[in-house]
């Protein structure tokens, strides 16, 4: 999502783009300021916190282009995650970095709503005391970020030096990163790269989309790779070039083939085994999470150089809908 780089009590300005004209106010500053909630900024809005040119408004006072909105944000929380015992798998370890498998529905570090269960909880216990602070007191050890329903392989600095050469690598795009996808449809092509920009959807602020000639689109570029076809589905390679929000997932639904199970993109939040086998009658739930895993993560060692490459087994929920789509294949073949 967009966001701000600013300190609190110093005023914000924001202007008022063409495709954003007839928001609401308090609309408009939650999808620029998604660190805050909507409605801790109504409380700053009827408090005057908030200036459209030189007057103040309320809540749902409708923007015109081109306005300009000043607004001086509010203090977040930053006591640093309280450590919880929650098992996570460590892929790799040493005195410099770890990788650790995040697992589905965890959310990587505390957010509005999200104050408890994050992996930067998790890490605070598994790693006490050897986490770089580089991120902040909310984001120990934390270098870069998964979707919470995305799971997979995630890098943890354990030091200050260790993070600052880790992200530099990550600003420098060196960074190789491999996703695994399930995904409903079957991509008409076996590779082939998607170059499609993406901005922020223009009336849902929890979306991205493809827009060719908004001025805040941002080019993005994701190559994929079809490694098996099924009746109806694929599981697909996905190598990302760029690091959009919401990168793949707007890609493969451009594509016609959205991640299964994603409740924002592909429009359904789970599939049945009977889905799997045409058998209507069958309702068992196989997977309520959106199909997409962080499967490699390749870097430069940050102390060594060493070149890194770290594989991230699948999680047994995505890994049991993979077999049942295997099984059901074979099944037809041998029907055949």
């Amino acid at each position: 999502m967009p966001s701000t780089d600013c300190s609190p009590d110093e005023p914000v300005e924001l202007v008022v783009a063409p495709e954003e004209a007839g928001w609401r106010l308090d609309v408009f500053l939650a999808h620029h300021l998604p660190e805050y909630s909507r409605v801790h900024l109504r409380r700053v809005i009827t408090a005057g916190g908030v200036r459209i040119g030189e007057q103040g408004g309320k809540p749902s006072y409708r923007l015109v282009a081109g306005q300009r909105v000043r607004v001086v944000l509010p203090e977040l929380p930053r006591e640093a995650p309280r450590p919880e015992d929650i098992p996570i798998e460590v892929l790799y370890e040493d005195d410099w970095v770890a990788v650790v498998n995040k697992p589905p529905g965890m959310v990587v570090h505390p957010a509005r709503g999200h104050w408890s269960g994050t992996l930067a909880s998790a890490v605070q216990f598994r790693f006490a005391g050897r986490l770089s602070t580089v991120g902040g007191p909310t984001r120990p050890g934390i270098v870069h970020r998964l979707d919470r329903d995305t799971s997979g392989a995630i890098l943890v600095a354990k030091s200050d030096p260790a993070h600052g050469r880790l992200a530099r690598q990550f600003a420098e795009r060196t960074i190789g990163k491999e996703y695994y996808a399930l995904v409903a449809g079957c991509p008409r092509l076996d590779r082939d790269v998607i170059s499609e920009p993406i901005a922020p959807h223009p009336t849902q602020r929890e979306k991205m989309a493809i827009r060719r000639d908004a001025p805040c689109s941002r080019t993005a570029e994701t190559f994929y790779e079809v490694a098996e076809r099924f009746d109806g589905f694929a599981a697909v390679r996905i190598v990302p070039k760029t690091g959009r929000t919401h990168q793949i997932r707007v890609h493969l639904g451009h594509l016609g083939c959205p991640v299964l199970c994603d409740r924002q993109y592909g429009g359904r939040s789970q599939i049945t085994r009977g889905e799997i086998r045409r058998d209507p009658a069958d309702t068992t739930v196989l997977l309520e999470r959106q199909a997409l895993h962080a499967r490699r993560i390749r870097f430069l060692h940050p102390q060594t150089g060493r070149p890194m490459e770290i594989e991230a087994p699948l999680f047994s929920d995505m890994a049991g809908l993979l077999d049942e789509l295997r099984q059901y294949r074979a099944a037809a073949s041998q029907r055949r």
